[in-house]
């Protein structure tokens, strides 16, 4: 079996060279296309990432199958499958504003064990093995300390379906009154990476794609924090709410939620 380390050095690999066409593509023609909504793009650069990553990942360990959110997983089932988000925040990519990233992850078994997470803007590196750590750009970090909601700083997006814009509507205005602020900064990958490196105490959302969370998830849990679904329990892809945060905040953030009834949906 490969280590780890050579795992996480490849994907780190495949998100630079991703990173590398989002900063070069810019104030060029992007071809943005709607998928299934005015606020669900995608690009040419969403595919142009995605062809990309699969060749590195796939020129390395032809054997292993690649799940991505543009082509889907082509190849069968494999006992090592990458989760990739070629473009995390397409809507802001496309408007130019600098909050997007990569995400790739591994996972092994069923069971994430690599992730990265590349702010293409910033050229922040954050990444994380199972029982290694994680880290921005090679320094270790953990998630806040913060032990009250209503001292905490949260973040949040919203999904495409129209039932799950006004749930998270209501639980935003009502999580208002009840927390320091509410950041909806749109891409969801980074959003964990934030809570992971400390910069937002929490994060909840409905309707996450497992190329949304699957490397997010790794640096929160290995930063030492909580991944759960709306009623607490440990959060599965394709669960249908998500709420993370650390430890001392996790069943607090839960209760003031209330999102319970989301959490085990089907997507």
């Amino acid at each position: 079996m490969n280590s780890l380390r050579g795992f996480l050095h490849t994907a780190i690999r495949a998100a630079r060279a991703a990173a590398h066409l989002h900063r070069s593509s810019i104030g060029s023609d992007l071809g943005v296309a709607i998928k299934t909504s005015e606020a669900d793009l995608v690009t040419r650069v969403d595919k142009e990432s995605e062809a990309l990553i699969r060749e590195v990942l796939l020129s390395s360990y032809p054997d292993h199958v690649v799940l991505g959110e543009e082509e889907g997983q082509p190849g069968g089932d494999a006992p090592y499958r990458w989760i990739v988000d070629p473009l995390d925040g397409t809507l802001n990519y496309a408007h130019a504003f600098p909050f997007y990233c990569v995400s790739i992850a591994l996972e092994v078994e069923g069971t994430v064990q690599v992730g990265v997470v590349l702010d293409s803007a910033r050229g922040e590196l954050f990444s994380a093995t199972r029982g290694g750590g994680a880290y921005l750009n090679g320094a270790p970090i953990e998630v806040s300390r913060q032990r009250t909601v209503a001292q905490a700083m949260l973040g949040t997006g919203f999904a495409y379906a129209e039932d799950a814009i006004a749930q998270n509507v209501e639980v935003f205005a009502r999580m208002l009154s009840r927390c320091r602020a509410v950041r909806r900064l749109g891409a969801a990958a980074l959003d964990l990476a934030y809570v992971a490196a400390g910069r937002l105490d929490g994060f909840w959302q409905l309707q996450l794609k497992p190329w949304d969370v699957a490397a997010g998830l790794l640096l929160v849990e290995e930063a030492g924090g909580r991944v759960s679904n709306g009623s607490g329990e440990p959060y599965r892809m394709g669960d249908g709410a998500l709420v993370a945060a650390n430890a001392h905040l996790h069943d607090e953030l839960v209760t003031a939620l209330g999102l319970a009834d989301r959490a085990a949906l089907p997507q």
